[in-house]
């Protein structure tokens, strides 16, 4: 098969929730294990970093894996969904998969007695390619991104030597539960016997079930919240530093306010890994916060794209996330123009309010078929006093919006963002425009 065969075969044959929501969704490790097992166990030739949470755990993952990067180990990162390239799920220091190895995958599943009966969804199968690729290129570790809750989420079929949760907030409830507690539960899945746990917040609603989980497992657990991991944190506009840390001072390259949190979060996952023999210099931790864009191709999270007028999206998606764009968004030069759209699966009731009233809007819908119509979030946000148009097209959207801005001598600030894949689409709209 061809790229281009092999891509079309992964998205057309294999169900994936991306695209369509809770009906690719499976539960349970059966299949991922069998298929795992297919291709000899990859995930256990190397240490593992296993990273979840509702929120902050891309971030989290990408920052460990450029520390790691630049200590010298030889690093794979898993993460999703993509935003521009199917590839960049898949990194080794950096780099995504090559074209000919998701080719030499597939073509290796297919010609398998057990392609004709397993019926993998997307998300299995390109975990366990993902898994093949890191054994190949002979990683010494790997930081693998939880894709959906954690306890039967597909990932958890590593052993990991480290296990991360930065925080619990409501998220997929139709999967994950209704209450916190349910939600915990599922996260807390990726725990190991024996093995460290650190967890980003302290959440008193379920700060209690952690230590439970843990006491259980036998797992030793801290939260990075409750540590000395630096003596003051600060935005400076272009970083957040962190001073006092024991790895000296550090400017993170990502500015987002719920980045305070994650880097403290990081702070705590490097020292376990120091700890447990990982060399790690501070010169390494300087380098993979301040770099961590460039070094491991992180994307969309309060990303600036231009500044005049000043330009910024952000994947964050549920409440957790917006609780803190909303204070984002105040600060922002105005006018204010938002270019929004989410997915029809999303519980955007607690959302919708704490978007700004003074802002111009543009509702719009990412080009899957989970999207919420562009219509039917502008009714709902009329309810909320947000007025604007509807224009069901992203890349056109956001051009009405920068028109506004260039009339007005690009002033102001434009802002893209309420779905993962509506960032999604300017980020393939302006790579292909030169942007």
């Amino acid at each position: 098969m061809t790229y281009a065969e092999t891509i079309d075969y992964l998205y057309s044959r294999t169900p994936q929730f991306q695209q369509i929501g809770a009906a690719a969704y499976k539960p349970g490790l059966d299949t991922v294990e069998k298929l795992a097992a297919a291709f000899d166990n990859p995930q256990r030739d190397y240490k593992v970093i296993h990273v979840g949470g509702t929120n902050g755990k891309g971030s989290t993952s990408h920052t460990i894996a450029a520390v790691l990067q630049a200590a010298g180990y030889k690093v794979g990162l898993y993460t999703s969904p993509h935003l521009i390239d199917f590839r960049e799920r898949m990194r080794v220091n950096g780099e995504v998969i090559p074209e000919e190895d998701v080719c030499s995958f597939v073509e290796r599943y297919c010609r398998m007695p057990l392609a004709a009966s397993l019926t993998p969804s997307f998300f299995e199968l390109t975990t366990v390619m993902a898994f093949d690729w890191f054994s190949r290129s002979n990683v010494d570790v790997a930081v693998i991104e939880v894709g959906l809750g954690g306890r039967l989420d597909s990932t958890n079929i590593v052993d990991s030597s480290l296990s991360v949760l930065t925080n619990v907030s409501f998220d997929h409830m139709a999967q994950l539960g209704n209450t916190l507690k349910s939600i915990a539960g599922e996260k807390a899945g990726i725990m190991r016997r024996g093995v460290a746990c650190v967890c980003g917040e302290t959440n008193p609603e379920i700060k209690g079930y952690f230590l439970t989980a843990a006491n259980e497992r036998a797992t030793p657990i801290e939260f990075a919240d409750e540590l000395p991991l630096a003596d003051s944190v600060t935005s400076t506009g272009d970083s957040i530093r962190f001073e006092g840390t024991s790895f000296g001072t550090l400017d993170y390259a990502l500015t987002g306010d719920c980045q305070k949190q994650n880097g403290r979060t990081v702070l705590a996952a490097l020292g376990q890994l120091v700890k447990q023999g990982f060399v790690i210099p501070n010169q390494a931790v300087a380098k993979g916060f301040a770099e961590v864009c460039t070094m491991t191709g992180l994307m969309g999270r309060w990303m600036r794209l231009s500044d005049k007028p000043m330009v910024i999206c952000d994947t964050g998606h549920n409440i957790g996330g917006w609780e803190l764009l909303s204070e984002q968004l105040k600060r922002l030069p105005r006018p204010l123009t938002v270019v929004l759209g989410f997915v029809n699966d999303k519980n955007i009731a607690p959302i919708l309010p704490l978007l700004p009233a003074d802002a111009r809007y543009f509702f719009t819908n990412a080009a899957i078929p989970r999207a919420l119509p562009a219509a039917e979030l502008r009714d709902r946000a009329l309810e909320f006093g947000l007025d604007g148009e509807c224009v069901p097209d992203v890349a056109q959207a956001y051009r009405h919006a920068l028109s506004l801005h260039f009339e007005n001598n690009a002033v102001g600030s434009v802002f893209v963002g309420g779905s993962t894949f509506v960032v999604a689409d300017l980020l393939k709209y302006l790579s292909t425009a030169g942007a």
